[in-house]
């Protein structure tokens, strides 16, 4: 479960995971050569803040790689269906396999997958019951190092003592008010979208847990049957009578 690799071939997928691991490329590349090893070298900060960024760094792409080839939880082709459980089970009208209820079809990926969440163009991959938990942590570690980023880009001008630099011919530090620039710009935008996807992921989790405490407690009093619940992969709509 969730340990198979899996390789969606998309070009879109492609382009959209290629532009992620560029910002990640620039800012691992840019930040500690103009901001990090400079106010080191002059004794202003500590290494320990050097190794905090690329530990976060190195977090933030091996989540990034591990929840674009997990399989989100694609069904095998003849699934063996368990007696008890075929009542839960429906065929698929799109690849006409069956599939448990609360499966749906991605059309980027070509197959059904149980608890699917959405496709994510930017690991091109889909979300699913087997790699939830990957694209959550993925999103964890990406808010960790965006924030990061803002904080030594903020500090660099209006907090940390001036640099005495030397080489100005240089180029990153003939132009590090435009690279900068760019590494805030692109922090604020990879903050601002991320943060609002894991809430929502979160919201949606405790959602779905507290429908299960709800519906336990009803079956427990003997109403169960009588109330309706909403039926959701956590962030998707419908609803289910238990």
């Amino acid at each position: 479960m969730g340990r198979r690799i899996h390789f969606v071939v998309d070009p879109q997928g492609w382009c959209c995971m290629g532009l992620i691991i560029f910002v990640w490329l620039y800012n691992t590349i840019f930040i500690p050569k103009v901001i990090l090893f400079p106010h080191y070298e002059e004794g202003h900060i500590s290494v320990l803040a050097i190794l905090c960024y690329y530990f976060c760094s190195l977090f933030c792409i091996a989540s990034l790689l591990r929840a674009s080839v997990a399989d989100p939880g694609k069904l095998p082709e003849n699934p063996k269906i368990p007696i008890t459980e075929r009542e839960y089970w429906e065929l698929c009208n799109k690849c006409h396999m069956m599939r448990p209820k609360r499966s749906h079809h991605c059309s980027r990926c070509g197959h059904c997958v149980r608890r699917m969440d959405h496709h994510c163009p930017w690991i091109n991959n889909c979300v699913g019951e087997d790699n939830h938990w990957l694209f959550l942590q993925l999103c964890f570690y990406t808010q960790i190092l965006s924030s990061y980023t803002l904080i030594l880009d903020f500090c660099h001008y209006y907090y940390f003592l001036p640099l005495k630099k030397e080489n100005w011919d240089v180029f990153v530090f003939r132009h590090e008010l435009a690279l900068l620039r760019i590494s805030a710009f692109m922090g604020i935008i990879m903050l601002g979208g991320i943060s609002g996807l894991f809430y929502t992921q979160l919201m949606g989790i405790f959602t779905e847990l507290l429908i299960l405490i709800i519906k336990f407690n009803a079956e427990e009093i003997g109403i169960g049957r009588e109330i309706k619940f909403p039926r959701q992969t956590y962030s998707s709509p419908g609803y289910n009578k238990v």
